[in-house]
């Protein structure tokens, strides 16, 4: 008598660790190794401007995510992710400059710093949430705004800081061809860090006090411990972000880590997907390049009857602000789960075709 050997149909998976496998299959493997391969090979293929761009996604992709840390997966909110970014920047300059330390080392122990910063301003609001939240971490941009104005030993004062390029093993890394691969590095290891997170004890913890804080309460989770963790997590991402901005950049103001600056990580948060590790990398890239999208619209325009008429090209600026408050209400009306929700509709149209609904 012939035996029927069943085998289980579908995607079965027996274990939390399994279930949060990142790459879960050998084709996302595979994939994930072409495009680092594909990204390695960018400094040989593209121009200086598209590496510049392609370096500020990077750098403004840690930033955001750390931000999507706090705001996203743990459920708390910040106006003040510029001014923790520019701590980062002048600390890694501060250090290298009155410490001598190098600007490898320098870099990690900015973000530190910053850290331990963000734990500062983190502890009272903690116990805040909605609107009180906003207000607390509204006070903690200005406050850390008039301290980069006034501290010259910290900052430079009103002139700023010149800052140095990063140096390993005598080479300097002072040029878009060779710094992208500075910032593809720490945008792998930041992006690693942040999936691998998620997936521990601690991240589930953030997540269950974004869901619903009084049932992880009952089930033995500190809010106050872990809303002040997701703080100091999400001011390390922000200042290694801004030592990294530094010293591309190689001169920090202080004019640069304003409120303006902190609503467009804001938005790129929102635009990427709140509590989407991809999410916040697709925000930053978007972020970066409407502003380009925007000036090549005006470029097209100038000096046609539309330009005369409206004069465009003398409010480029002002359409470029526009443009960032324009789609952060556009996504939130029509795709308010952000871009990694629509790449992961994307995704499961292809796999199920034809029989995708």
């Amino acid at each position: 008598m012939a035996t029927l050997s069943l085998h289980p149909a579908g995607d079965y998976r027996t274990s939390y660790r399994a279930d949060t496998t990142i790459f879960p299959t050998r084709n996302s493997r595979i994939a994930l190794w072409i495009g680092i391969a594909v990204l390695c090979a960018c400094p040989l293929l593209l121009g200086r401007w598209e590496l510049s761009l392609m370096i500020n996604i990077g750098i403004m992709g840690i930033a955001a995510l750390g931000l999507n840390i706090l705001v996203g997966f743990t459920g708390q909110i910040s106006i003040g992710h510029a001014a923790f970014f520019g701590v980062g920047a002048f600390a890694s300059a501060w250090l290298h400059d009155a410490f001598h330390v190098p600007v490898w080392a320098a870099i990690p122990l900015a973000g530190v710093i910053t850290a331990i910063v963000g734990l500062v301003f983190g502890a009272p609001a903690a116990r805040l949430k909605g609107l009180y939240l906003a207000i607390a971490t509204l006070a903690a941009q200005f406050i850390l705004e008039d301290f980069f104005a006034r501290s010259a030993w910290f900052t430079g004062g009103v002139a700023g800081r010149i800052t140095e390029p990063l140096t390993l093993f005598g080479f300097a890394f002072d040029r878009e061809e060779s710094y992208f691969y500075v910032v593809l590095f720490c945008v792998v290891v930041m992006f690693a860090g942040a999936a691998n997170l998620m997936r521990t004890r601690d991240g589930r913890a953030l997540v269950a006090v974004r869901d619903h804080y009084l049932s992880a309460e009952i089930m033995g989770i500190n809010l106050a411990y872990y809303r002040t963790l997701s703080f100091g997590i999400s001011s390390l991402y922000a200042g290694i972000g801004g030592a990294l901005y530094a010293h591309y950049l190689l001169f920090v103001s202080v004019e640069a880590f304003n409120i303006l600056f902190s609503i467009q990580f804001l938005g790129m948060v929102i635009i990427g997907g709140l509590g989407s590790i991809s999410g916040s990398l697709m925000g930053a890239a978007f972020m970066v390049l409407l502003p380009e999208v925007v000036q090549g619209f005006a470029d097209l325009l100038a000096d046609s009857p539309v330009d005369r008429a409206l004069k465009i090209g003398a409010s480029i600026s002002y359409l470029r602000e526009m443009a960032v408050g324009a789609a952060i209400v556009l996504f939130l009306i029509f795709e308010p789960d952000g871009l990694a929700h629509r790449w992961r509709l994307i995704k499961a149209y292809w796999k199920l075709y034809p029989y995708s609904h």
